[in-house]
């Protein structure tokens, strides 16, 4: 299937309540008021959205940014991906990936980087067959 990728750039709490569905799936541990305070930081970074939808709801998304490091230089990072449990298997993460090299390449990123949660299985192979390989272990502390 061929998907129209959208992109939000500027902090609209009217349009980012309709990606709260799976925000609370991926990201559970935030109420909408979380979300909406936390994107607005976000996007006064960088932060930027592409999505999917059909005429109802919101499929798929990513949220992503530009950074820059030591290690790496420029490039982008998907701070977070997730389709719609009911629409897996047709395409909507995929085209995002490849709606975001693209994307990456015309903002002149060298590498595009991304987490994912260690038993998340089905998202790593989805990362794998777009070309991503696995390069290190992410550690965090809680403070």
């Amino acid at each position: 299937m061929n998907w129209e990728v959208r992109t939000i750039e500027t902090y609209d709490p009217v349009t980012l309540r309709e990606f709260m569905p799976l925000v609370g799936l991926l990201r559970t541990h935030l109420g909408e008021a979380e979300f909406l305070r936390r994107v607005h930081i976000q996007m006064q970074e960088g932060y930027r959205l592409a999505y999917i939808r059909d005429d109802s709801e919101i499929l798929s998304f990513a949220g992503f940014r530009v950074c820059h490091f030591l290690a790496w230089g420029r490039l982008l990072y998907i701070d977070d991906l997730i389709t719609h449990p009911e629409h897996r298997g047709y395409g909507c993460a995929r085209e995002l990936l490849t709606w975001i090299d693209n994307e990456a390449q015309k903002l002149g990123c060298q590498e595009i980087h991304l987490d994912s949660g260690y038993l998340r299985n089905d998202a790593h192979r989805l990362y794998l067959n777009a070309g991503f390989t696995l390069t290190s272990h992410h550690f965090s502390k809680k403070l």
